[in-house]
């Protein structure tokens, strides 16, 4: 019950953010006098639509984008010279289209009829709706709800060290050089070394208040200076219901990727504690801050996207493993928002869980829309601001400006990456249903 409650509330918040998205072109659009035909959620055939004013408002059966329609978003063959090659035909039909939609009384509403800037705006207005969204969705959820964040009280022990090769589930069972379960008498199997804080004495509910004689406000603190004291003394005073002790551990040598180059692998200190993690709210100047990093992440997640698809077709057609921090299509966002609202956890926790996954999904849309890349927004943008320039250049020569920069010159490109992500887009689909990621991973 309460998974599909939550894929419907993200099918429902999908469908809102793609709403909010046409939104602002439709805003601005009508802010600049453009005529707009058609505003629509969804792809595909017409569900439900109704005619407000000069545009239809509707909605489409296939709930994956959206879009407006703004007459004459390709502008008219230029005079200059006739444009040939292997995909005149198609330039020249799609610029018919685009003409068949003009009516009398258009001539000074059309797109390509608008400054650059106007268009530039126009454009922008979208993605910038959907940072609005994200952003507010950030705020609630930081400054109300909380995020997990490490606190100095302990609430995992390690018992005894094992390898990450290891088949064995607990410290109990001998194993080999590798942590592979053994038999007892066999070379090299023996049980387990405990780890350096079990050795100490280290008990869940411990708080750390000071190290090696200094105290400490936060676990991050107390991760570091672990991670660079492999081999070294470190002395531990800890609060145990309201009694200070003093616990002294050698933090052993573990090689582990850099916090710099995760693809470096540095040896760092290991002790085997793990802090509790409660939800702790934020104030709201702390919110910048968190929503950049976030940002900075997302950037890279998009960057790292082509590099991440042959893993992602080896683990949807060939029995690989899915990567948990690789790309996830819609399909497996609405799993997971089902999983989320049917996890054994407060409400609290649940409800800041799904909001994030909703502004994810928005802040996505915002960085993903600004690639400049036709038929995307941010190919518009581009192109709207290669005109601003090149119109500055012609004036500063002292020489008239040419029309709008033909886009359907970009036609035949618009095609291809449109063909793209449509591929990808299956893909990751199909990835999502024959090896979905979920949060039991």
């Amino acid at each position: 019950m309460m998974t599909a409650l939550g894929i419907l509330l993200f099918v429902i918040g999908l469908l809102f953010s793609i709403w909010w998205h046409e939104l602002g072109h439709f805003a601005a659009a009508r802010r600049f006098d453009m005529r707009v035909s058609q505003f629509m959620v969804g792809f595909g055939p017409t569900a439900f639509s109704r005619q407000i004013g000069e545009t239809e408002h509707g909605i489409k059966w296939i709930p994956l984008g959206g879009y407006i329609r703004i007459i004459g978003m390709i502008p008219p063959k230029p005079a200059r010279k006739p444009r040939k090659g292997p995909f005149s035909g198609l330039i020249a039909e799609v610029r018919e289209q685009s003409a068949a939609d003009l009516k009398p009384g258009d001539e000074t509403r059309a797109f390509y009829t608008k400054p650059w800037w106007q268009r530039a705006i126009t454009m922008f207005a979208g993605p910038l709706q959907n940072l609005i969204f994200a952003l507010v969705l950030f705020t609630i959820i930081l400054t109300t709800l909380g995020v997990h964040t490490p606190s100095l009280t302990v609430q995992t022990v390690n018992e005894c060290v094992l390898p990450s090769t290891t088949n064995a589930d607990d410290c109990t069972k001998p194993v080999d050089a590798d942590g592979i379960v053994c038999e007892s008498g066999d070379t090299a199997c023996a049980l387990p070394a405990a780890s350096p804080a079990a050795e100490a004495g280290f008990e869940v509910g411990d708080t750390i208040v000071a190290m090696n004689g200094e105290p400490v406000e936060d676990w991050e603190t107390v991760r570091e200076e672990i991670r660079v004291s492999p081999g070294e003394q470190m002395t531990f005073t800890v609060d145990r219901g309201g009694e200070h002790l003093q616990l002294s551990l050698v933090p052993m040598r573990n090689e582990m990727p850099s916090d710099e180059d995760p693809n470096e692998t540095v040896e760092v200190g290991y002790v085997g504690l793990a802090p509790s993690q409660p939800m702790t709210t934020l104030s709201i100047t702390e919110v910048p801050g968190h929503v950049w990093d976030f940002a900075g992440l997302a950037v890279e997640r998009i960057i790292e996207l082509p590099q991440r698809v042959p893993a992602l077709i080896d683990a949807t057609f060939a029995g690989g493993e899915r990567d948990p921090e690789g790309p996830v299509g819609l399909v497996g966002v609405g799993r997971i928002s089902g999983e989320i609202l049917s996890m054994p956890s407060p409400a609290t926790e649940r409800i800041a869980y799904f909001l994030s996954l909703l502004a994810s999904l928005n802040m996505m849309l915002f960085l993903f829309n600004l690639i400049p890349l036709y038929p995307l927004d941010g190919g518009h943008i581009a192109g709207a601001l290669y005109e601003g320039l090149r119109n500055a250049v012609y004036r500063i020569r002292g020489k008239t400006p040419p029309g709008p920069i033909d886009i359907a010159a970009a036609m035949p490109v618009a095609y291809v990456v449109a063909g793209v992500f449509v591929l990808f887009s299956l893909l990751l689909v199909v990835a999502d249903v024959i090896n979905p990621i979920t949060l039991m991973q």
